[in-house]
């Protein structure tokens, strides 16, 4: 073999090596632990197995506790924090954004809980000349927007008198508001709406204005992040609003695994 097969053979051996490695903390993190059945499940030596492992263990990838098996090491721990950090929040959901506004010609929105309120971080007109106040850079209280209540939802209970207070305070300086709605109210809203896995807004926020939103989860099912369709009583009837509630999930559902959310069963 000349030098130059030799060096492709050495760069296939250890991309063999490198693949095999990743596919074993996969199947480890499925909960196959032991090395009889990592070898059946990938089809390779158990002299194989073993070693990798071995390299695996010495790097702190898997940790091995005797008669148990492997499992998944503390520095795919600190990997999967910083991974979480690095991820482009907005450059990941951008592509499921617009595809859902393509789909409703409705504007749609995208924000997180910063604090308390619903920040603003993307918004992408729709097609039918619609006018509404929120944009990019905004801050609301989190129970004034479907966004906000659709993240609330999937909070602890015990937060959601201090998001009525806060919109309590806020609707006092603010004379264009639709009339609050009793805590225990808004309570019941947001416990429906946990459990189809998605909220309305029916004026709540901006007279002649409806919305519909889903929350965003990322790998380990914290709702981070949340997706609305919003436009004018016109063009959101309330069949329409009870036909997008599954779309809009189901776009949620996407940026979610975008984020490492594995699919619900």
């Amino acid at each position: 073999m000349n030098e130059r097969g030799s060096v492709k053979a050495r760069r296939d051996a250890g991309t063999q090596t490198l693949l095999r490695g990743l596919a074993l903390m996969q199947c480890v993190g499925r909960g196959v632990t032991t090395v009889k059945s990592l070898a059946q499940t990938l089809g390779v030596p158990r002299s194989t197995i073993a070693r990798t492992l071995s390299s695996l263990v010495a790097e702190g990838y898997l940790h091995h506790v005797p008669y148990k098996g492997y499992f998944l090491g503390a520095r795919l721990i600190e990997l999967g924090e910083r991974a979480a950090e690095q991820r482009p929040l907005v450059d990941l959901a951008r592509p499921h954004l617009e595809a859902l506004a393509a789909a409703t010609r409705d504007t749609v929105h995208f924000g997180i809980l910063d604090n308390g309120e619903v920040l603003y971080l993307d918004k992408l007109p729709g097609m039918r000349s619609v006018e509404m106040r929120s944009r990019t850079g905004v801050r609301m209280p989190a129970l004034a927007t479907a966004m906000g209540k659709a993240m609330l939802a999937k909070a602890r209970e015990s937060s959601w008198p201090d998001a009525y207070e806060a919109l309590r305070r806020f609707d006092a300086r603010c004379s264009d508001r639709p009339a609050l709605r009793p805590l225990a109210e808004v309570a019941r809203d947001l416990r429906a709406s946990r459990v189809r896995g998605w909220t309305y807004d029916w004026e709540e926020n901006e007279i002649g204005i409806r919305c519909v939103a889903a929350a965003v989860h990322d790998h380990a099912g914290r709702a981070v992040a949340a997706v609305s369709v919003t436009s004018v009583i016109s063009f959101l009837s309330e069949p329409r609003m009870h036909e997008l509630g599954p779309v809009v999930k189901s776009t949620a559902e996407h940026i979610s695994r975008a984020l490492g959310r594995c699919r619900e069963e």
